[in-house]
């Protein structure tokens, strides 16, 4: 890409775009990125920042919007954290769409890119250094199918956050147990950041929009919007009491549609308790994780 031009403020690789009639700085160094920060903070502006791992979509992309209509500052993030894969190979595949990515956040009005090495955020390895005790939410659902992920998760936002420091956090609700976690670590660490959770983003047929659904077929796409059926059904459906019929059935959907479940099951929207039996009541979420061939989706809807 021929669109690159040096910012002289450092001798480090510190980028600026100017195409579509803005400037979107990429930093690669948290020491530059602490400068620039400083500089806003210093005029009073409020910082938005969107974690990402790359492979971006128009769900990462509303994230953006979203904290660019409410801040002075947009920051946004990609660097695919090794820490939080308990599969070798997930991690090896993991879709890595650059300079698409750099297109899409330009346009979307993004103000900064941060682009780390593991070596940035991890100076000392990437051994973690702190347990976190998150307690019942890292011993269900992704915590149960993947052990140690939530750890990884917190190692590389805890760095993050040290960096950036935002006012604002944008995530994603198709994560929701990801959201808790984040929560959780943001009372951990004392952090004053305000977490914003903002609605899933879906396909034309209800498939949640991934990064991982670049490793879908055609076929497996169709198929995959199975998730979005279940959910549906389970939404549309539930009544008070006892639900696991109602669980069994949507689980019978994705049978249907040739996706294997690690779990589908209906909490508490507040702690992810699980719910056998449902008062009306008590605001609840549908959760499911799924393989459609050898990639593994997550999808939930709050009832």
């Amino acid at each position: 890409m021929q669109r690159y031009a040096f910012f002289a403020e450092t001798a480090v690789e510190t980028l600026a775009i100017t195409t579509f009639n803005a400037i979107m700085f990429i930093i690669k160094q948290s020491k530059d990125l602490a400068r620039y920060l400083q500089k806003q903070r210093s005029v009073k502006k409020t910082i938005g920042f969107i974690p990402t791992m790359g492979a971006l979509h128009q769900g990462h992309l509303s994230l953006t919007k979203k904290a660019g209509e409410e801040n002075g500052v947009v920051v946004c993030s990609i660097f695919v954290n090794p820490t939080q894969f308990n599969d070798l190979t997930d991690f090896e595949l993991y879709p890595k769409t650059l300079e698409s990515d750099i297109l899409l956040l330009e346009k979307q009005g993004c103000d900064l890119l941060f682009l780390p090495d593991v070596a940035e955020i991890y100076p000392s390895g990437i051994s973690p250094a702190t347990a976190y005790e998150l307690g019942y939410l890292e011993s269900v659902l992704e915590g149960k199918y993947r052990p140690g992920h939530f750890q990884g998760v917190c190692q590389v936002m805890h760095r993050l956050m040290e960096i950036v420091r935002p006012d604002r956090l944008y995530l994603g609700q198709k994560d929701y147990q990801q959201c808790l976690v984040i929560g959780k670590l943001l009372e951990l660490i004392q952090s004053p950041a305000e977490i914003i959770i903002c609605p899933t983003l879906r396909e034309p047929g209800g498939l949640a929009m991934s990064s991982r659904n670049l490793r879908l077929s055609a076929r497996e796409k169709q198929n995959a919007q199975g998730i979005y059926e279940a959910l549906s059904y389970i939404s549309r459906n539930i009544k008070p009491g006892e639900v696991k019929g109602i669980a069994e059935r949507a689980g019978a959907l994705l049978i249907q549609k040739e996706l294997t479940a690690d779990y589908l099951t209906i909490a508490r929207a507040e702690d992810l308790r699980i719910i056998d039996v449902w008062d009306g009541q008590t605001k609840a979420i549908a959760l499911i994780a799924a393989f459609m061939g050898k990639v593994r989706l997550i999808d939930n809807m709050i009832i």
